[in-house]
């Protein structure tokens, strides 16, 4: 493994602190970040492992729903008090409030059911997009540049991330729709266990989830005052996949107002299986040219 990945499985490794009140509690590190702000899907995906830890273990999380309340600080550990809101035959439901400085950055509920039988159907994913090797990767693209944020994109990140048609990193070239695919995985072997592949790909749907909504308006990330923030996130795992192979992640915004944008996002396998849908709003406030007048 290389120190993404190994930083990525540090990340996700829980402490138990043995604390049982009413609810479980855990300690957590967080992941530097060139901006000083916690990765949401880092946050994310260690409240749901904090969870995973409460849940029998022939349970698997099926969907999650989580509001980011305050922005977290990566000089500081997190905290995840877990409650264990019930237990039935078939599922379980968890609420995650991950803490730093006694006040919570993010609220989650999940569910979690054991395995079953029933009806099956999906959407099938898109044909004729072009393979992951044939695009460039992130590194390719900011590699060459002289900045925190590039070179964390380019060479930190624990996942693979390329765009379909092409990325909106320093500028959104084409045609300006509200709609984009990326192949994603992780930069090395992850342990063979189901649920860390779930957070792990938990952790990697927050990455471009709102580039629709900036590639429908021609509005690059290296926008000069453009402010982006995950504002909540929805997320219902169909199938098993593993996020160290490529996967599709196709996305869409059907609207974006007041604001805010909402993206919705499907992730299949490379066979074409559809693994999880995901939804998010965010806060976008682009800068207006009279401003800088």
């Amino acid at each position: 493994m290389n120190g993404p990945i190994d930083g990525l499985l540090s990340t996700l490794h829980l402490t138990d602190t043995g604390a049982r009140t009413t609810e479980d509690i855990f300690t957590g590190p967080s992941q530097w970040m060139p901006l000083g702000r916690v990765f949401g899907g880092q946050v994310l995906a260690q409240s749901i492992v904090a969870a995973m830890h409460t849940v029998p273990a022939d349970r698997q999380i099926h969907s999650m729903h989580g509001y980011f309340l305050r922005p977290g600080d990566v000089q500081h550990p997190i905290t995840f008090s877990v409650d264990r809101i019930h237990d039935g035959r078939s599922f379980s439901t968890r609420r995650t409030q991950a803490f730093q400085h006694g006040e919570p950055i993010l609220s989650l509920i999940a569910s979690f059911q054991t395995h079953d039988e029933g009806v099956e159907h999906q959407v099938e994913m898109p044909d004729d997009l072009p393979d992951p090797e044939t695009l460039p990767s992130t590194a390719d693209v900011l590699g060459h540049l002289d900045h925190d944020v590039a070179r964390y994109w380019s060479s930190e990140r624990a996942f693979d991330v390329r765009h379909i048609p092409s990325p909106v990193y320093l500028r959104v070239d084409g045609e300006r729709v509200p709609r984009q695919a990326v192949w994603m995985k992780a930069f090395g072997r992850l342990p063979d266990d189901p649920k860390m592949h779930r957070a792990a790909l938990a952790y990697a749907s927050d990455y471009s989830i709102l580039e629709p909504v900036l590639r429908a308006h021609g509005v690059a990330w290296a926008t000069p005052g453009l402010k982006v923030a995950s504002l909540d996130h929805a997320m219902w795992w169909h199938r098993d996949a593993r996020a160290d192979e490529w996967l599709l992640y196709v996305q869409e915004s059907p609207s974006a107002s007041g604001g805010r944008g909402l993206s919705l996002g499907r992730i299949y396998t490379r066979d074409g299986v559809l693994v999880a849908s995901v939804a998010q709003e965010g806060m976008v406030r682009v800068p207006h040219p009279e401003a800088d007048e």
